[in-house]
């Protein structure tokens, strides 16, 4: 029965996430766990745990299936198959942190150290997958004023400790008043505004083409594909600022150079997604900033996706996955920012802006921070919605609009307090208008990123294992 309660309470933990966002449920579904764990033993605690992960892994990435299936070329089986090893390796960091709070017999309020540990370890290890780490999920929560703050780890953090303190209030009948201390700091601390607006506001167009993966690398299909950006764009000419999605363009600058010049002649500021190969023949995914002819590199890649990790071990995976451009070089992590009219922009492509300290890196000289992406890899799921709320905590942290322009959606603004002042429908053909403000200043996790959280947690975890040895 426990093995039962075990898996549904993490399955239950996906609807705190997007596009459900029902945020209660990241307290009471790992206060439920927590539960569990009290009294186990160290295997059972390892079984509870990884039970507890297949649920939350096995519900909220089921879509990787798809990606996997429908464009990586492989069999149904097959796609279901590494989709379920997936699952299980993420499932296996709740199973072994279940292990070790019981061999070490681990204290109920040093349990959130360790759990927001083991999500940042989760988010660089092996190049890092922080898809639906706790903090997320409280983007409308009062919790989400701890964000710009501590970043998302430090909001995962006071989101499990609000858990700690739940289990040990109803065994014990007393601390629940620190749950309402905690949220009420954190509504506090959410209408303290660490950035300044400037005066300037811009005219921005979001190009959302819709067009199918399965239809977007077809030779045949480049010149329609291209047709369908300027029909977009041409009625939009009077915009600050016009942006086409990740990879719009199914050809490299260098192929494009008609089109580009056609652009550079348009009175307005185009950035646009297109992938750009350098003379030594390394191409990347880039986005253009066609007003004074600057790039900007994706450096995070997608593994599997746009590259084969251990290539010398594991190239014949190229055979088996049919991706299009997959062999792409990383872009350097610290990059100039792209000047827009005096304007500098933090730019991210895609998968890169669920890395707080990757985006951070062009702060506090970008006054803007735009993202282009392209979800239609993941169908008609959650992924979208859930990857939108990662980008509103790239906002948040960062106090800066963000502008995303996706190609099936959701494209959307994003204010500088991490709320959507404008998106778009998924799958549907259309341009965004909308308006948005530059601004100035920074936050404290922009100054400090992960490293205080993370390293402070550390420091409390240690200091627990010592305590204990004396």
């Amino acid at each position: 029965m426990k093995l039962v309660i075990a898996l549904l309470a993490g399955a239950s933990l996906v609807l705190a996430f997007a596009p459900f966002s029902f945020y209660p449920l990241a307290v009471v579904a790992p206060a439920i766990l927590f539960y569990l764990w009290q009294s186990a033993s160290p295997k059972d605690a390892f079984k509870y745990g990884l039970l507890f992960g297949i649920g939350l892994f096995g519900f909220g990435i089921s879509w990787i299936h798809f990606t996997i299936y429908q464009f990586g070329g492989l069999p149904f089986i097959g796609a279901i198959v590494l989709t379920i090893l997936l699952v299980l390796f993420m499932a296996l960091y709740i199973g072994v942190l279940g292990w070790l709070v019981r061999r070490y017999n681990i204290y109920i309020f040093i349990l959130p150290a360790a759990w927001t540990l083991m999500e940042w370890l989760r988010g660089w290890f092996l190049t890092g997958f922080p898809w639906l780490s706790i903090g997320y999920s409280q983007i409308d929560s009062p919790l989400s004023g701890f964000a710009p703050l501590l970043g998302v780890y430090g909001v995962t953090w006071i989101t499990i400790l609000s858990a700690a303190i739940l289990l040990y209030s109803i065994k014990f009948k007393k601390y629940l008043v620190l749950i309402v201390v905690i949220w009420g700091s954190g509504w506090l601390l959410s209408n303290i505004s660490w950035t300044q607006a400037e005066d300037k506001t811009l005219k921005i167009a979001l190009v959302q083409a819709n067009i199918p993966q399965d239809f977007k690398w077809e030779s045949s299909n480049e010149i329609p594909t291209i047709n369908r950006y300027l029909r977009l764009s041409k009625s939009h000419y009077d915009a600050d600022i016009i942006i086409w999605p990740e990879t719009a363009i199914p050809l490299f600058y260098h192929q494009s150079k008609d089109l580009i010049k056609h652009l550079s002649k348009i009175d307005t500021n185009f950035l646009i997604g297109i992938p750009v190969m350098e003379p030594d023949g390394r191409y990347y995914n880039g986005l253009a900033n066609l007003s004074n002819n600057e790039f900007y590199y994706k450096h995070h890649l997608v593994p599997f996706g746009e590259y084969i990790p251990f290539m010398s071990m594991l190239g014949d995976l190229l055979k088996l996955l049919d991706v299009p451009m997959s062999e792409f070089t990383a872009g350097s992590k610290k990059q100039a920012t792209l000047n827009v009219e005096g304007i500098a922009i933090g730019a991210s492509i895609c998968y890169e802006d669920a890395f707080g300290d990757l985006v951070r890196q062009s702060l506090p000289e970008a006054k803007l921070l735009v993202n282009i992406s392209n979800d239609a890899w993941f169908g008609e799921s959650i992924a979208p919605d859930q990857h939108l709320e990662i980008a509103r905590m790239r906002a948040l942290e960062t106090g800066r609009y963000l502008l995303r322009a996706t190609n099936t959606g959701i494209s959307a603004v994003i204010n500088e307090k991490g709320k959507i002042t404008a998106r778009s429908p998924q799958f549907e053909t259309m341009t965004l208008r909308a308006t948005a403000q530059t601004f100035t200043g920074t936050t404290p996790y922009v100054i400090v990123g992960n490293w205080l959280i993370i390293g402070l947690l550390f420091f409390m975890v240690l200091l627990a294992g010592f305590k204990r040895r004396i």
